[in-house]
């Protein structure tokens, strides 16, 4: 589930299915599951893009989600460059909520958040599930906000 809402912060909703598009990965990029050797390299990317101190020293993040009832490594999307490097991320909650979406910054603007958003979209849809949804900030994130409500987003309640 979301954390308290900060000043700024909405909470967006796509509804599924919708017009679902197929994800498009950039050339030399591929996506897959989430492996348990992955957790490093994903805390590192998610401390680099969020520069928040939220998620803490390795082993307490690691720990914490492993142990969350909503973690599926199934529903954390990962995307590597040709080189094996961790390009990307989206990490959803089982609820069909997505806690964190996260692009390095030298990999920005190839597409990938896109490709990872289509990519939540379709898997959720395939579950079953009527809408997923995420938290951001319409200020510190307004090149993502602007990504969210091209493909389908609406700001939406807190209580859902």
């Amino acid at each position: 589930m979301p954390s308290p809402q900060g000043e700024n912060d909405v909470r967006l909703r796509r509804v599924l299915p919708g017009e679902l598009q197929p994800p498009r990965w950039p050339v030399g990029f591929a996506m897959r599951t989430f492996r348990a050797s992955d957790a490093p390299v994903l805390h590192d990317l998610l401390e680099l893009v969020f520069n928040d101190g939220m998620n803490g020293p390795f082993d307490q993040w690691w720990s914490r989600l492993a142990a969350d009832s909503e973690f599926d490594p199934e529903l954390c999307f990962l995307v590597f460059d040709g080189e094996g490097r961790l390009a990307g991320a989206a990490l959803s909650w089982t609820s069909g909520f997505l806690k964190d979406l996260a692009v390095a910054p030298d990999c920005r603007g190839r597409g990938i958040a896109e490709a990872l958003l289509w990519h939540v979209f379709v898997v959720f849809a395939a579950r079953g599930a009527s809408h997923i949804d995420l938290k951001t900030n319409l200020i510190d994130n307004a090149a993502a906000v602007r990504l969210y409500v091209r493909l389908g987003m609406t700001e939406v309640d807190w209580g859902g």
